[in-house]
């Protein structure tokens, strides 16, 4: 990567402010964001909001030859200065991997609840169009190839922009032609995707969420950096069902020609696709489909499909995978295929018990989720008890809490609260906190901190007049405590363990 090269870009931008470089025909050979793992005539960009010189001193030890940065630290390299590091280092990155992005049909999701599904549902349909060619960024896990060796765990919803790039290098290299990522308001809050336009972007919902010190000041703010995806995609998609629709739309409408945004719904018949004849069970969902559109791309997505995740909402993550795959390619048998035949780790599993009810295993973690998915068992099975094991994160999110025990107070009978991902608070104080929202004369509550236990007496305590919901983790084999990811078996594992040692199972 060359120097001149950098500084034009940054220009273009309004991003560079001046340099120290005694030529700007200079040849970096390597980028990097972490002083660990800078390398020889490299260079090193130094942000973060806890950043000290210490880091700089140490890249350049390890061989960094000048640095990127907001500030002069006077050390003997030269800086490159601008304006807004965190912008710049996107647009770094995307120079230095050779901008992997004009090579890839990028499909982006944002969202409170339902990228992940939506993704799943998405990258499923399109693997049959473009076999073996198809990447994913999920909350869950990382495709970048083919080989076994190219799926990962995921760290963020959205990587830093330096790890986005490098990623998306290393697909376009396995010969993947599509990208189907999740979008989180972070990463436009934290100019992760800062220079990135999609193909496809598309907002499926918005619930209060995120809003916290460490996440979005407000809800205005995390409405704003979510509607930035619409600002930066040819194509815009949105759910017409959704709260702030109008509001969502009209940023589509600002970059986006009417004819490039599409809109779908449930009986809808505004919209662009309107969902109709639906039918929802505890282990899939039927519905079909009627367009009102004269795009000849679309007239014959006016059929019916099955999906084989459960829950009347993936009828609307389904219908916005539909029009995504559809705008990238993918024909109406792939469709139904692959909505037909997707599995998406943690959300929705159930286990059938002999004695102690159903067990539904979700990722829910926010008020919209967790709303969605009680409502849903609640509508199937109305004179069922609901039993309900959670927790809530610690350190981002407070208002999920709250949010947590009006789902509770509307929809369930009891609930056993306890740990999960409490970062540096003290995971009693976040349940006691859900509880002082939570109607006791609804709602039997018990506060159990080790979430393996809070398993055990929920479906131990359980019979077949039960259906027990262990939100919030999911496959998660993680819990994030005090900064450290600590191993924990995830839920599934916990829950057969549970049921295997029950002597009336066996």
């Amino acid at each position: 990567m060359r120097a001149n090269q950098l500084i034009a870009l940054l220009q273009e931008h309004n991003l560079f402010l001046s340099t120290t470089l005694n030529s700007d025909d200079v040849d970096f050979a390597s980028l990097a964001y972490d002083s660990r793992k800078a390398s020889a005539n490299g260079l090193f960009v130094c942000k973060g909001f806890n950043f000290s010189v210490d880091y700089l001193q140490s890249a350049i030890s390890n061989g960094a030859i000048a640095y990127l940065a907001e500030k002069d630290y006077g050390v003997d390299v030269p800086v490159i200065l601008v304006t807004d590091v965190r912008k710049a280092l996107s647009l770094t990155a995307q120079l230095y991997f050779g901008f992997p992005q004009n090579d890839l049909f990028l499909i982006g999701y944002t969202g409170t609840k339902g990228k992940t599904t939506s993704t799943y549902l998405t990258t499923n349909i399109l693997s049959r169009t473009y076999p073996q060619q198809v990447a994913m960024f999920s909350t869950i896990n990382h495709i970048i190839g083919p080989k076994p060796e190219d799926q990962f765990r995921a760290h963020l919803t959205t990587a830093e922009s330096f790890d986005l790039f490098h990623e998306m290098r290393q697909a376009v290299d396995n010969g993947q032609k599509v990208l189907v990522m999740e979008v989180a308001s972070q990463a436009y809050l934290l100019d992760r995707v800062y220079g990135l336009t999609f193909d496809v972007g598309i907002f499926l919902n918005i619930s209060p969420d995120h809003i916290g010190v460490n996440e979005h000041p407000n809800f205005a703010n995390y409405l704003f950096c979510k509607m930035q995806l619409m600002l930066n995609s040819r194509n815009c998609i949105v759910d017409a069902d959704m709260d702030h629709f109008e509001e969502v739309y009209a940023a589509a409408k600002v970059s986006t020609a009417p004819e490039n945004i599409f809109t779908y719904g449930f009986d809808q018949d505004a919209a662009t696709l309107s969902i109709t004849n639906s039918e929802a069970t505890l282990t899939d969902s039927q519905f079909g489909l009627t367009v009102h559109s004269k795009d000849d791309r679309l007239a014959e997505l006016a059929t019916s499909y099955n999906v084989s995740v459960p829950g009347d909402f993936n009828q609307s993550n389904a219908t916005a995978a539909i029009l995504a795959s559809r705008l990238a390619g993918a024909s109406v048998a792939d469709m139904q295929a692959g909505l037909a035949n997707t599995s998406i780790p943690g959300r929705m599993e159930s286990m059938t018990t002999k004695h102690h009810g159903t067990i539904y295993i979700d990722y829910a973690h926010d008020w919209g989720s967790m709303n969605a998915l009680l409502s849903f068992l609640h509508t199937q099975f109305p004179d069922h008890h609901i039993t309900a094991v959670l927790g809530s994160t610690g350190d981002k999110g407070e208002d999920r809490r709250e949010g947590f025990a009006k789902a509770l107070n509307d929809y369930a009978n009891t609930a056993f609260l306890t740990t999960d991902d409490p970062g540096h608070e003290d995971p009693i104080a976040i349940a006691k906190e859900i509880d002082s929202h939570i109607d006791h004369n609804k709602v039997s509550v018990t506060i159990i901190p080790r979430r393996e236990d809070a398993i055990q007496h929920a479906i131990t305590s359980a019979t077949n007049h039960d259906l027990v919901v262990l939100a919030g983790k999911g496959e998660d084999a993680y819990q994030k405590i005090n900064g450290v990811d600590t191993p924990y078996p995830s839920d599934p594992v916990v829950a057969q363990e549970v049921i295997d040692g029950l002597a009336n199972e066996n």
